[in-house]
């Protein structure tokens, strides 16, 4: 999942070497904290969050396939 996150996230944002995720665990399952430069937090967001909502729906869909529950948050 974080190797898919960090496709994605790469390829919205202008400074693709600031991106970062990190994975930790919680009782519901994996948290994925991306973490980009505060001058693309507006195109890993979108309009709306839309595209914020896009990126999880994403990551969720594929979890699930594989079986696992995971989160993404976006953090400053």
């Amino acid at each position: 999942m974080e190797e898919l996150l960090l496709y994605v996230a790469k390829n919205l944002v202008d400074n693709p070497d600031s991106v970062s995720v990190a994975q930790s665990k919680t009782e519901e399952g994996t948290v994925l904290e991306l973490r980009v430069a505060p001058e693309d937090m507006g195109k890993v967001i979108g309009r709306q969050g839309r595209i914020a909502r896009d990126i999880r729906t994403i990551v969720k869909a594929v979890a699930q396939r594989n079986g696992e529950k995971v989160s993404v948050e976006i953090v400053d």
